[in-house]
């Protein structure tokens, strides 16, 4: 879908910048083409970089497609490839796709999923920041605003810089089944990746209501998994505020993967017991949660 954008929305997007000034024409058509080669090389190429990447660039296009139909250039065709285009890069599956590009083999890496307020407060926010300050500089420098064009560029770069690794964290969110057991890779609310070996878990599973775990979920919707243990084991917790972090000793966690079902098929194929200490649920049973 992403291939064939140009072709879609091309001709609305040509006939918009129509009218403009050729150094805005030049600008817009250079960015545009631009952002479209960087998404598909970095489709071509799964890690957790190139998914922030996309996932950076991606809602952009359909940006773009719904302001030139508000300037009276609408392409059906071309809103309609640039939905499917981000919703097919938001999916969970597409995360995980791209967390594995990089893993070793015996490796499987379930992302985790972001809090709620993040997703319809700051989220937002930070990506019209990261992705319209630099455009917005640009397209004041080509209609010859110099002194506020300059400044607004001059901001961006620092801006770019500090949001795009913030976003790049939630890239970075994930479980991550090993050999040896289970490792919690979560910068955002654990010090250092922590390794939950599999022969001190005694269950593992859709976390109960009234769990008393270690909550780790951030608030996030969807369905808690419970890690617990047949000891406490010492972790260190942080949080935006505080990066020095504070020691914990739980012995069950709650996280929010993006893939409940995968995670827990995956858990029963490494032979995780379920919950109650019992045999692991076999990967059909699993899978459709």
């Amino acid at each position: 879908m992403w291939a064939v954008l140009p072709f879609a929305l091309g001709p609305s997007l040509g006939a918009a910048l129509d009218p403009r000034s050729r150094p805005v024409q030049l600008v817009a058509s250079v960015g545009l083409w631009a952002g479209w080669a960087v998404v598909l090389g970095a489709g071509l190429v799964p890690s957790a970089v190139t998914l922030t990447v996309v996932r950076t660039i991606a809602p952009g296009a359909l940006v773009v497609a719904l302001l030139a139909a508000l300037d009276g250039h609408a392409s059906p065709l071309g809103i309609a490839t640039a939905a499917v285009a981000l919703m097919a890069v938001m999916l969970a599956e597409t995360g995980r796709l791209f967390v594995n590009g990089a893993s070793y083999p015996n490796e499987r890496r379930f992302p985790l999923r972001p809090s709620a307020p993040l997703l319809v407060g700051v989220l937002p926010l930070a990506w019209v920041l990261c992705v319209g300050s630099p455009i917005a500089g640009a397209l004041l420098l080509a209609t010859r605003h110099w002194v506020i064009g300059g400044l607004v560029a001059a901001a961006a770069g620092p801006l770019v810089y500090v949001l795009s690794r913030s976003l790049h964290g939630l890239s970075r969110r994930w479980i991550v089944f090993v050999p040896a057991g289970l490792v919690l890779h979560d910068p955002s609310t654990l010090a250092d990746p922590v390794l939950f070996r599999r022969q001190t878990v005694t269950s593992f599973g859709p976390a109960p209501r009234d769990s008393a775990g270690l909550d780790l979920t951030q608030r996030a919707p969807g369905l808690a998994l419970e890690l617990a243990l047949r000891e406490a084991l010492p972790v260190v917790c942080v949080t935006p505020g505080d990066r020095n972090g504070r020691p914990e000793s739980p012995d069950r966690l709650l996280f929010t993967p993006t893939r409940p079902g995968a995670v827990l098929a995956e858990a029963a194929r490494r032979h995780f017991p379920a919950h109650g200490g019992s045999a692991p649920v076999s990967p059909r049973e699993a899978e459709p949660n």
